[in-house]
């Protein structure tokens, strides 16, 4: 099926690290329709150790779709991580959060996160906002 969009030519890897991520589930088929394939990960260390896999792997993701607030450590830090890394200067970072409050929004920004979506959010618009950024040239 060929269409205007670059998406269904390469499939995009997205891992969504979040505390509640059985509840999430059901937007894996939406994303996979898209040509987007998603991994779930419920704490922030164990994306940690995936991600520093990936990178020995060379199969880093597109993007991260993170929650800022989790049992293990805050979102924040795994961003800070991500960014300082020159292996994921490519990969996009978007945080998920409850913390809707502009310095919140401000403090996501200027860590790094290519995108700050409050929740709760529609799937419409972060899956549009998603293959938005995936689509821009870095």
């Amino acid at each position: 099926q060929k269409g205007g969009s670059d998406m269904s030519e390469e499939i995009k890897n997205i891992i969504w690290i979040d505390d509640e991520a059985d509840k999430l589930v059901s937007y894996s088929e939406a994303y996979s329709k898209r040509g987007i394939s998603v991994q779930f990960i419920r704490t922030l260390t164990r994306a940690k150790r995936e991600l520093q896999e990936r990178a020995s792997a060379d199969n880093l993701p597109d993007a991260i779709l993170l929650d800022i607030m989790m049992p293990d450590i805050d979102g924040y830090e795994v961003c800070k991580h991500i960014k300082s890394s020159t292996r994921h200067e490519q990969t996009k970072v978007v945080f998920l959060s409850a913390k809707s409050k502009k310095s919140d929004i401000d403090k996501g920004l200027n860590m790094g996160a290519d995108l700050y979506v409050t929740k709760p959010f529609s799937t419409r618009h972060l899956m549009k906002e998603v293959e938005t950024l995936l689509n821009k040239e870095s």
